[in-house]
C-alpha cells in the first residue's frame, strides 16, 4: 500500500483539520438529527432508562429557545385566588343631584371615614347640595358623588355586600359595575346597625359569587389579598401582603365628629386604597376573609378588615328576614387590660367597665335598655357572660353577638365593691 508522505507541517495540518471538519459536521447532523427526534418527542409519554438522558432532554428544552414561565408554589396560588374571586368583585358608583360648588371646601361625600381612614372617590370638583331656596337660581344635576367596592354573596338573588359608610348618602342612588363592565341599579336592601356593613341587592340572576372563608382560622403572616377599586378608576385592582394582626379594636372617625368602635377587625398590610371600601380581602384559596373596611393614614400600609364570621350571620338575617337582627344589651364600654387595670387600681385585668362617652349625651347606660332594666350602671364591670370571661381575645361586643333577641344572659358583675350576679333578657336592637 502506497504510504502518503506529508512535504511540510503546514500541509499536515491543513488536511488533518479537514478530516477533523468533515468528522464533526457528520456527527454534528447525527446528534442534531437525534435532537430534534427527542425535542419532537418530549411531550409525549417516554420510558427514561437513564440519569443522562433526563438532563439531556432538559439542556435540549433550555437551548431550543421554548420559553416558559416556573413560578412559586405561592405565586401559582395566589393567580389561582384571584382568578377564583375576581369577578365577583364589584364596583360601587354614588350618583344624586347636586349643584356645582367653586369654594375651596371639599364636600363630596362624607364618608365615615373621611379623616382618619378614608375610601370615599377622590373628585377634582366640589359640590355641595342646592338649598331649596336656590332651586330656581341653578339647577341641580346628577353627579357621582362617591362610591367604592363591593362583592357578589348571592349569584342568584343578586346579593352584594359592603360598608355601610359607602351607602349612607341620603337620596342617593346606587349603581354596581360587574368586572365584565356590565351597570345595574342597586338598592340599599339592609344595613348592619353595630357594624360597618351593608347589603345591596341588584333585579339580575346568575351572578357569579364569592366563596365565603373562616375568619378565626387565619394566622399572622400569612397571605392577604385584597381586591377593589382603587382611586375610583381603576376597578379590580389587587394587592397583596399578609396578616399583620387580629382581634384590633379602632376607632374610625370623620371630620364631623361621628365615631364609630369597629371590633375584632383584621390588621393587613396589603395596600388597600381609596375607593377600595367594602373589597373583599381573600386567602390563598380565593375564599374571602374580611370586608376591607379602613386605613390609617398616618401609617404606612395599615389596613383594617372585617372578619368575614362577623358578617356570616347579618348575610343569614337579610335572607332569611330582610333585614339585619342584632342582639341589643345597651352600654359603653371600655375593655380592661393589665395597664388600665393598673392606671385606675381596678382589682381585675379582664373585663368591660361600663363608662361614659365623650359627649354629654353618651351616656354610659342607655335608658329603657336591657342594661338599665337589669340594673347595670356606670362603673360596673362586666366579668363573664354565661360563664365566659371578657377579654380582649373575646370582647364584650362578640360575646353578644353570639346569641339572639329574648335570651336570658347570666352576668356576672363587680358592682360598687363586690362581686354579684344578675340576669339579662336581651332586646332586637331599633335603629
Amino acid at each position: 500500500m502506497k504510504k502518503i508522505i506529508f512535504k511540510n507541517w503546514s500541509n499536515s495540518i491543513i488536511i488533518v483539520a479537514l478530516i477533523a471538519s468533515i468528522i464533526g459536521s457528520l456527527a454534528g447532523m447525527v446528534s442534531g438529527f437525534y435532537a430534534a427526534n427527542l425535542l419532537n418527542s418530549y411531550n409525549e409519554p417516554v420510558l427514561e432508562s437513564t440519569l443522562w438522558q433526563k438532563v439531556l432532554k432538559q439542556n435540549l428544552k433550555e437551548k431550543s429557545g421554548e420559553k416558559y414561565l416556573a413560578t412559586s408554589n405561592e405565586e401559582t396560588k395566589s393567580i389561582e385566588a384571584v382568578e377564583k374571586a375576581n369577578p365577583a368583585v364589584v364596583s360601587i358608583v354614588v350618583s344624586k343631584y347636586v349643584s356645582r360648588y367653586y369654594g375651596m371646601q371639599r364636600v363630596p361625600f362624607d364618608d365615615f371615614f373621611d379623616d382618619f381612614f378614608n375610601f370615599g372617590f377622590p373628585f377634582d370638583d366640589y359640590y355641595r347640595l342646592q338649598p331649596e331656596e336656590d332651586d330656581n337660581k341653578e339647577p341641580k344635576q346628577k353627579q357621582e358623588v362617591g362610591g367604592g367596592t363591593g362583592f357578589i354573596i348571592s349569584g342568584k338573588e343578586g346579593l352584594v355586600l359592603t360598608n355601610k359608610h359607602v351607602i349612607n348618602e341620603e337620596d342617593a342612588e346606587y349603581t354596581v359595575i360587574t368586572n365584565d363592565g356590565e351597570k345595574y341599579e342597586a338598592k340599599v336592601l339592609a344595613s348592619d346597625p353595630f357594624n360597618d356593613i351593608a347589603i345591596l341587592k341588584v333585579e339580575v340572576k346568575d351572578l357569579p359569587e364569592v366563596k365565603l372563608g373562616d375568619s378565626d382560622k387565619i394566622k399572622i403572616g400569612q397571605t392577604a389579598i385584597a381586591i377593589g377599586n382603587a382611586l375610583g378608576e381603576y376597578r379590580n385592582t389587587v394587592t397583596k401582603g399578609v396578616i399583620s394582626g387580629i382581634s384590633r379594636r379602632i376607632v374610625a372617625g370623620d371630620a364631623m365628629g361621628n365615631s364609630e368602635v369597629l371590633e375584632d377587625v383584621i390588621q393587613t398590610d396589603a395596600a388597600i386604597n381609596f375607593g377600595n371600601s367594602g373589597g373583599p380581602l381573600i386567602n390563598l384559596q380565593g375564599e374571602v376573609i374580611g370586608v376591607n373596611t379602613a386605613i390609617n393614614r398616618e401609617g404606612q400600609l395599615i389596613g383594617f378588615a372585617i372578619p368575614i364570621n362577623q358578617v356570616k350571620k347579618a348575610i343569614g338575617d337579610v335572607k332569611e328576614h330582610g333585614r339585619v337582627i342584632r342582639p341589643f344589651l345597651g352600654v359603653r364600654y371600655l375593655l380592661i387590660d393589665e395597664e388600665i387595670a393598673k392606671e385606675n387600681k381596678l382589682p381585675y385585668n379582664y373585663g368591660a367597665l361600663i363608662v361614659r362617652g365623650e359627649a354629654m349625651t353618651d351616656l354610659a347606660v342607655i335608658p329603657g335598655s336591657p342594661a338599665n332594666k337589669a340594673g347595670l350602671v356606670e362603673n360596673d364591670i362586666i366579668l363573664e357572660i354565661n360563664n365566659q370571661k371578657i377579654t380582649e381575645e373575646k370582647p364584650l361586643v362578640k360575646e353578644i353577638q353570639k346569641y339572639k333577641p329574648g335570651e336570658e344572659l347570666k352576668l356576672k358583675i363587680y358592682h360598687q365593691g363586690e362581686e354579684k350576679t344578675i340576669k339579662v333578657i336581651l332586646e332586637e336592637y331599633q335603629d
